[in-house]
């Protein structure tokens, strides 16, 4: 290898590393954003969790962070009414449990109803009566929540069965922190 070869590798590859060491530091920095904006949040490491993949699309950006956490939370809710859709399709169930099972998938769709209306609005989010738009986006969530606790409702006036009554509830509990944890990354934003 001649000189010039070998000066020209040497660059390139003293630059290799700078960009490798630079993207690396950005990416714990943004890393380290959302860690701490997640200490916020009732459920500071399911936040974290759920977010930290998607810290170098968010970087250092509330809004970005809101809008990747009702992501999440739309995500988990959708997968949500299909789980407990297909225990509807479970043989033996009781009219009693079919019936609160039913319940809990048109709570569970308007959850997901929702969580689309809030993200659309957070997606949007920006201009004149921003506050108002918060305002809506907070009830959106405030409600999917409320909709999350009437779908295990069924449970207190019912006998459903123990492996229903557990799906629905782990189902529906997941659902239900990641929209306490939207809901409270989104009132710590300020304009």
């Amino acid at each position: 290898m001649g000189a010039p070869t070998f000066l020209f590798a040497l660059l390139l590859f003293i630059l290799f590393i700078n960009t490798t060491t630079a993207t690396s530091s950005s990416s714990q920095t943004y890393k380290t954003y959302v860690k701490t904006a997640c200490n916020s949040t009732t459920y500071p490491k399911i936040c974290y969790k759920s977010l930290s993949s998607y810290a170098t699309s968010i970087k250092s950006n509330p809004q970005k962070l809101c809008n990747y956490a009702l992501s999440v939370t739309l995500k988990a809710a959708k997968t949500s009414a299909s789980t407990v859709s297909k225990l509807l399709k479970k043989k033996g169930l009781t009219k009693a449990e079919a019936g609160v099972v039913k319940a809990c998938i048109e709570t569970v769709k308007d959850s997901v109803d929702e969580l689309k209306q809030a993200l659309a609005a957070m997606r949007e989010l920006g201009g004149e009566d921003i506050q108002y738009h918060l305002d809506d986006i907070k009830t959106w969530v405030s409600a999917s929540l409320t909709d999350e606790d009437t779908c295990t409702d069924g449970f207190d006036e019912h006998k459903v069965n123990t492996a229903v009554k557990n799906t629905i509830n782990k189902s529906i509990l997941t659902v239900a922190r990641l929209a306490s944890n939207a809901l409270s990354l989104i009132n710590s934003l300020s304009y």
